[in-house]
């Protein structure tokens, strides 16, 4: 099964950070038609071919996800889309 596996840095305090989390997850929502739900500090997303969670810890951010078969295919579209996210609204990676 394909894994996608990424950590951000940032210094956002914890509610604007979960704010920008919600607004990535949209983002991500309307691309890849992704079910989410926050189950503490983790907001859960799922859909047929991918399960994963972004979580959000104290300057950082972390995103893992498990693609099914089919959307494997698909791992440098979805990855390349997750980090351009990221960047967005995090800053770019250093």
């Amino acid at each position: 099964m394909p894994i996608i596996d990424i950590s951000r840095a940032h210094s956002l305090p914890a509610p604007q950070a979960r704010a920008t989390i919600d607004q990535v997850a949209a983002a991500l929502r309307a691309r890849f038609a992704l079910q989410t739900t926050w189950q503490g500090d983790v907001l859960h997303f799922r859909r047929s071919g991918v399960e994963g969670g972004i979580t959000l810890e104290a300057g950082q951010v972390h995103i893992h996800a498990e693609l099914g078969l089919l959307l494997g295919f698909m791992q440098p579209t979805i990855e390349a889309e997750i980090r351009r996210q990221l960047d967005q609204h995090f800053g770019a990676a250093i």
